[in-house]
């Protein structure tokens, strides 16, 4: 029997091995996974068809060693799912494919629970047979009595229990413990599914639920509400709807920051199972999850961007949250996007998927314009909240502290005197972004990339953001020997010391990359804005993705014209859904907010824009620009990069790989090719790049070029000395 597996490798093919058909018990199917020699290594792989024939002569097919499955450990729909991002996305399939399963499942561990053990009391236990003076061994028996189907050792501790003691219980056949699995249900009947009762919706939320509910199988909607208009709200009656019926909801959020907070919420309001999936579960925590939501008795995942490969056994709706968010698209490896596949998923499940955003992406209103998606707004905020005024602070000529104008100082004393609480906004952490000699201007950059070393206090160190490569901080120039050495521009930990030094009665609360490496330091964090008190927020991007801050009144973007000027295309979008979703922030309770820009250009149009409209109207004249520029989303690209150990080799190979495909296939109607040329940085992590634009109005000619374009790729033996990736849908052009 001849078996054609997808082995993880980077060659953009199958793999044909044969097996014996005295061994098999039954036959394998497709989507199990088997065990097979690869070289000198032993691959897990996963069987994608069993030809009659193979290209080779069966006497050099190697053997099959073992098969792993007696079912496949992926459902039909999850696996055409991974079959088509492979072929979209242009990569190797085994590879797409290996990216589908939990790590344990690729090291070939088996598709089964960690057994739980749980404690239970025996059929005949009774008190009485203890002893009197047996006071810790009553209580433990006791709490067993209460949980007659059992529990951990864990929630015994939980309860007070001495579980040392268990074995005490045991000797005497008072209690015994078993082995437990889950059972795949996540909830009996509709009137079990709620802990506490949905809210009460305004009219246009109304609407927008009325439009949902009204879904019969596959549907998109992208619903754009500003931010407070109670998105969640709808998600989660959403959901009640699909809980309702006995089927699974999966929940895509940008970052793990938000899983938390999600959680939180979600498990108040239903009484069924909700399990998270994201990085920093281990390896035993995500199979479980996986297995628990392929079983059926997870009824909620919520889970970062690969989570969207997650089998649900009866899966009845698809929620992307914040689906503007570029994390949702994997920038190494295996380049997908998370929100466009949860699309295609829900289409091929028959099911409908919500794409949530106050922002929404270009791509995805040009998708609702073109009538593939319906758009729900919600243009005011939910219960008593009020829109947050906002003001453009011009600083020009104006003195500053780390950042800080003596307006905005003087606006934060009067917010914080109110009982209330301020977050200031700058995306850029550390100290200072460069350090620079005051004789000769030398500014210290990383040896590797063409980029500014960081300085960072906390401890003392230069950083370079990009490589990731450290260095002490050095006691004079390199250059002229000079020991006058400052930093130049603001970081989050150099106003975080003005703030303190400001405020020195106030919390000053720093919230960036830095600042939260350790486990549960965001959620610590979160707590103490939460409780209520008078404090400082100051932070990256990551306070301004979803969060929810009821006392926040005053929101401060120190720096708001980073980004007016980007040479990316994608530039003015970016900035615009960074100052929106920052400043959505203020004003989300009762009290009112308001939102301050500091900016050297008062008069740029965007900016005006943003404070005298709306983020459509932005949108729209945004979109009017890409359409004459022909750009995306009316344009679709692909990106090939390549990366080699000296300057000119990328170019060169990617130069001979265009006219080579240009030679062997006719390059089809309406592509442009534009390139090759150095990447915006050139060098990073001492390595020079390079990259080639393929762009066109027809994305299945593009698709044809692409296609040929990696077979040449594949046999180019200049290949060997230049990485290359193609990214197709590219975000960003670094």
């Amino acid at each position: 029997m001849i078996l054609r597996i997808a082995l993880p490798t980077p060659l953009h093919r199958l793999f044909d091995y044969h097996l014996p058909l005295s061994s098999l018990k039954t036959p394998p199917k497709r989507g199990c996974r088997v065990r097979v020699p690869f070289g000198s290594r032993e691959m897990i792989g996963l069987i994608v068809d069993t030809p009659e024939q193979s290209d080779l002569p069966l006497a050099k097919l190697k053997p099959v060693h073992e098969i792993l499955d007696d079912e496949p450990v992926l459902d039909p729909n999850l696996f055409e799912l991974g079959l088509w991002a492979a072929r979209y996305y242009q990569h190797p399939v085994g590879d797409a494919l290996a990216q589908l399963l939990p790590v344990l499942l690729r090291q070939g561990r088996p598709a089964a629970f960690a057994h739980a053990t749980l404690w239970r009391a025996t059929a005949d236990a009774n008190p009485d047979r203890l002893s009197s003076s047996a006071h810790r061994q009553r209580e433990l028996l006791q709490i067993l009595l209460d949980h007659p189907k059992g529990i951990s050792p864990d929630a015994i501790r939980a309860e007070g229990g001495h579980t040392p003691l268990l074995k005490t219980l045991t000797e005497k056949g008072l209690a015994e413990s078993f082995e437990h699995l889950p059972d795949g249900r996540h909830a009996a009947s509709r009137d079990q599914i709620l802990r506490e009762p949905p809210l009460t919706l305004h009219d246009e939320q109304a609407g927008a639920m009325q439009r949902i509910r009204a879904s019969d199988g596959f549907k998109a909607f992208l619903l754009y509400g500003v931010t407070g208009s109670g998105k969640t709200e709808i998600y989660l009656q959403a959901i009640e709807r699909t809980l309702s019926e006995g089927r699974q909801a999966l929940v895509l959020v940008p970052e793990i920051g938000l899983t938390p907070q999600t959680l939180t919420r979600f498990r108040n309001r239903f009484n069924v199972p909700v399990h998270a999936l994201h990085s920093n579960l281990s390896d035993r925590e995500r199979l479980d999850t996986w297995l628990h939501a392929r079983n059926g008795s997870a009824g909620i995942v919520i889970g970062t961007r690969s989570a969207i490969f997650t089998p649900l056994r009866n899966p009845g709706l698809i929620i992307v949250d914040e689906e503007h968010d570029s994390s949702f698209k994997q920038q190494d490896g295996f380049r997908y996007h998370a929100r466009d596949l949860a699309v295609v998923r829900a289409s091929r499940e028959g099911i409908p998927i919500i794409l949530g955003s106050a922002t929404p992406a270009l791509e995805s209103l040009q998708n609702a314009r073109a009538g593939r998606y319906e758009q729900l707004n919600l243009h005011r905020r939910a219960g008593n909240a009020t829109a947050p005024r906002f003001e453009l602070l011009d600083i020009r000529q104006q003195p500053l502290d780390a950042g800080l104008s003596d307006e905005l100082i003087r606006r934060m004393h009067q917010h914080l005197a109110a009982g209330t609480q301020v977050m200031l906004f700058l995306n850029r952490r550390g100290f200072s972004p460069s350090l620079i000699c005051n004789q000769c201007a030398t500014i210290v950059d990383c040896t590797r990339c063409d980029a500014h070393m960081t300085l960072h206090r906390n401890p003392p160190h230069l950083h370079c953001h990009h490589c990731d490569r450290q260095t002490p901080i050095p006691r004079a120039c390199t250059q002229c020997g000079s020991h006058e050495l400052r930093p130049l521009g603001i970081g989050t930990e150099r106003a975080e010391d003005a703030l303190k030094h400001h405020f020195p009665d106030t919390p000053v609360l720093r919230v960036d990359r830095d600042s939260t490496t350790r486990k549960a330091s965001l959620e610590k964090i979160m707590a103490q804005v939460h409780r209520g008190d008078p404090c400082i927020l100051i932070g990256t991007q990551m306070l301004a993705k979803g969060h929810h801050f009821p006392l926040v009144t005053l929101v401060a973007i120190l720096d708001a014209d980073a980004g007016l000027f980007s040479a990316d295309f994608r530039g003015m979008e970016r900035t615009a859904q960074l100052i929106l979703q920052v400043a959505g922030r203020a004003g989300r309770a009762n009290h009112p907010g308001e939102v301050i820009l500091q900016t050297l250009h008062a008069e740029h149009p965007m900016l005006q824009t943003l404070i005298g409209s709306d983020y459509l109207h932005f949108a729209r004249q945004e979109m009017q620009l890409r359409e004459a520029a022909e750009l995306p989303p009316f344009t679709h690209h692909a990106l090939v990069r390549g990366e080699a150990t000296r300057q000119g080799w990328a170019e060169q190979f990617l130069r001979e790989l265009s006219e080579q495909t240009r030679l062997n296939t006719e390059l089809p109607t309406g592509v442009q090719i534009i390139g090759p040329f150095p990447s915006p940085m050139e060098k990073r992590g001492g390595l020079f790049r390079a990259q080639l634009l393929i762009s066109s109005h027809n994305r299945s000619a593009l698709h044809t070029w692409l296609n040929a374009l990696v077979h040449e790729a594949q046999n180019n033996p200049q290949g060997r000395r230049v990485r290359w990736v193609l990214d197709v849908d590219p975000i960003d052009n670094y």
